[in-house]
């Protein structure tokens, strides 16, 4: 019984910590990208998919090599931290993300989430 408790305590914070990154990396961008979504944008989509999959990565590796709740919910704040400074260098340093994201171009797109999972990818390995 322990480990099912265990289990749905993980998958529990894990998804709220999804959730939280969720909403804020999409208060963060100067666009909605759950609107441009419903519009068939797919260039938002490949973005804030990426970032999402970034993430999650980091949550993974985090429930893997921690020792309790407390030391796995700072590692998945911290990559909260490092997904959201990717996203605000990437975008300033490629510039018109807004325009570009809003247009659809999909390229530009899967450029950013490209440097989202790469960075999960770099995020979730120093974890372990």
């Amino acid at each position: 019984m322990y480990a099912v408790a265990n289990y749905l305590i993980h998958l529990f914070l894990a998804a709220a910590l999804l959730a939280v990154f969720f909403r804020a990396y999409t208060w963060m961008t100067p666009y909605d990208e759950v609107l441009l979504i419903r519009q068939g944008n797919h260039a938002a989509m490949l973005s804030l998919g990426g970032a999402l999959l970034g993430f999650s990565l980091t949550i993974a590796s985090s429930l893997l090599h921690t020792r309790n709740y407390q030391e796995f919910f700072a590692w998945a704040f911290g990559a909260m931290i490092v997904q959201a400074l990717a996203y605000a260098i990437a975008s300033r340093t490629l510039k018109n993300a807004k325009d570009q994201i809003e247009s659809g171009n999909s390229a530009f797109g899967g450029l950013l989430g490209a440097i989202a999972l790469a960075i999960g990818g770099i995020n979730a390995a120093c974890v372990s």
